[in-house]
């Protein structure tokens, strides 16, 4: 069952990126040439009356794309000018790059909405739900029920929570929390050593339930500005090295996710759903080569400049990107191996 929920997952994200693509693409009148779910050898093709395009279903799903005439720098003959993807208004290929990232957020923000409607939308802080005794965190001054709402002076909430707590690694640290009777504490502690070599505080956190249409709707676009706003902060820290790369997970990482998600029920699968469309969203609008975000910053300096970068030049950029890209998911698979079968 894992490997069936992996595989929906992974599916449902992608086939929604490229559908945004396609979509634009056959809008703008745009010749596509193929429409794939997954990477590697064909498992099933078709072809639509009256439609140019040919609709494939491949091996590993890891992937996808849309094909389309005037991506590359060598002209297809055999298709009109007016149906080359670099002939179009500057606004239509600007929509067809973007229309993956906006659908991806698009499917996460519904999904957040419906959960959020069904099953209750959790409140914006966390909650102090357990203290373990013999830890820094039992004898702080903190209590069960206590909000916290600042770290280290600054407003935070529980999607951040965690990760400032583990980049925040032995130092010592200051919550900021409101206790039942609405009183503001700070608690200052410093987290504990364990054998495996880890730094512990002692605590664990919940968050509060509520229900209500609006409220899902207001919940729906908050997580996901939290969750961005989660990532932005991870990439920094792989940036300034107060992460490594070993946090980050490929699909075999994500493969593992699944099944423990799995374990917690239907709900938080269709979380872990939203929660990768997100991602994939947010990832390819990083303006790096090969990803969608590196094609709109070519357009946006287009319009800074007033005419196109050179092709040529365009797509040798790309295509190195592509090799550091396909690089750096080696590495990371290697290391979520290590990781998962050795316990490195």
């Amino acid at each position: 069952m894992t490997l069936i929920y992996f595989i929906l997952i992974l599916g449902i994200t992608i086939c929604i990126h490229e559908f945004g693509h396609f979509i634009f693409a056959k809008k703008a009148g745009v010749h596509v040439y193929e429409f794939s779910l997954g990477m590697g050898p064909v498992l099933k093709q078709w072809e639509r009356k009256n439609d140019e395009t040919v609709y494939s279903i491949r091996l590993f799903p890891i992937g996808g794309y849309v094909s389309m005439a005037g991506e590359e720098v060598d002209e297809d003959k055999k298709i009109p000018a007016k149906k080359r993807l670099y002939n179009k208004s500057w606004s239509e290929r600007f929509m067809t790059i973007v229309a993956g990232v906006m659908f991806n957020f698009i499917l996460a923000i519904v999904i957040f909405f419906l959960l959020g409607l069904f099953n209750g939308t959790p409140s914006k802080h966390a909650y102090i739900s357990e203290l373990e005794k013999g830890m820094p965190a039992y004898n702080s001054g903190l209590v069960k029920g206590d909000k916290i709402v600042k770290m280290n002076g600054k407003n935070i909430d529980a999607d951040l929570l965690l990760l400032e707590l583990m980049v925040n690694g032995k130092k010592e640290v200051k919550l900021t929390v409101v206790h039942e009777d609405n009183k503001t504490e700070i608690i200052t502690m410093k987290p504990k050593k364990q054998k495996d070599g880890s730094y512990k505080y002692g605590f664990g956190i919940t968050t509060k339930v509520e229900k209500g249409f609006f409220t899902s709707i207001k919940y729906a676009f908050q997580k996901t500005i939290s969750l961005i706003n989660q990532m932005i902060h991870i990439l920094a820290y792989l940036f300034t090295g107060k992460l490594a790369l070993n946090n980050l997970s490929g699909p075999v990482g994500i493969y593992e996710v699944v099944g423990e998600t799995a374990k917690a029920g239907f709900a938080n699968l269709v979380y872990l759903l939203g929660y990768i469309s997100l991602n994939v969203g947010f990832m390819n609008l990083l303006p790096i080569p090969a990803f969608d975000g590196g094609r709109l910053l070519f357009l946006i300096i287009e319009k800074i400049k007033g005419s196109p970068v050179n092709p040529k030049t365009e797509n040798a950029i790309h295509s190195v990107g592509m090799v550091f890209l396909l690089g750096l998911m080696l590495v990371i698979t290697y290391n979520d191996i290590v990781r998962i079968f050795f316990g490195g």
